[in-house]
């Protein structure tokens, strides 16, 4: 099977206020292996940027200054993404975002998720773990996944970290993060988190009940060892006498 593991980075927050995306990250895996087929585009948006979203990603208009319009790279991203099982973050936030622009290359252009399949690990995540904070900071923290270098949001690092921790939300480890640069040593490796206790959890004894017979018997051993212990403190009341 092949997958896409996806982030994006933006203006702002609206794509119905005129936001844009500037950054696409985008992580393969097939059959739950790295492949190395990724793919990392910077967007100029034709717009200025919030400053709230550079304070949270850093991607300022000057650096954007000789990238390409969403136009030019909207068929290589389209056919990158044909076909695959998007795993994306709070997936609604990416794909209003998606579908916006390959909308206004493309007005007859149908939403990503009518098309193929999609996984939000948000909606996962709050699922396995109700009640809890389920960030991907949060969740990289809750499987032992090295998130140090993220001290701003970029999307090429995040589709990583995603990786890493959809994967181990699923039974198990791929490290496809920045210690996956040697891709023929990547392998499955048992997590911390939600592997490891489902481990725990099939190795636990199983408790097999005494059947009326195998209780019947041990009451008659009971009584036996407390007559027997009688005896003996009878005995013991007459040596000390």
């Amino acid at each position: 099977m092949r997958q896409i593991v996806l982030d994006t980075e933006t203006t702002g927050l609206e794509p119905a206020q005129g936001h844009r995306i500037i950054e696409v990250g985008c992580v393969e895996l097939a059959n739950r292996r790295l492949t190395g087929n990724d793919l990392h585009l910077y967007i100029h948006p034709d717009r200025e940027i919030d400053q709230g979203a550079i304070d949270v990603h850093g991607i300022t208009l000057e650096f954007l200054a000789d990238k390409p319009r969403f136009g030019e790279i909207a068929q290589t991203l389209a056919e990158y993404l044909e076909g695959a099982e998007l795993i994306i973050h709070n997936a609604p936030f990416d794909l209003g975002f998606l579908n916006h622009e390959f909308k206004t290359v493309n007005p007859a252009h149908e939403p990503l998720e009518s098309r193929q399949p999609v996984i939000d690990t948000l909606v996962e995540a709050r699922q396995l773990y109700p009640g809890q904070r389920n960030s991907l900071d949060a969740l990289c923290k809750r499987f032992e996944i090295d998130n140090s270098n993220r001290e701003l949001h970029g999307a090429l690092l995040d589709a990583q970290l995603l990786g890493d921790v959809y994967l181990a939300m699923t039974g198990g480890q791929i490290d496809i993060g920045l210690a996956a640069e040697d891709n023929a040593e990547t392998g499955a490796l048992a997590t911390a988190g939600l592997a490891d206790h489902l481990a725990r959890a099939a190795a636990r004894p199983r408790v097999t009940r005494a059947s009326e017979e195998e209780q019947a018997a041990h009451a008659r051993y009971l009584d036996m060892l407390a007559k027997a212990s009688g005896d003996r403190c009878l005995w013991r009341s007459l040596d000390e006498a």
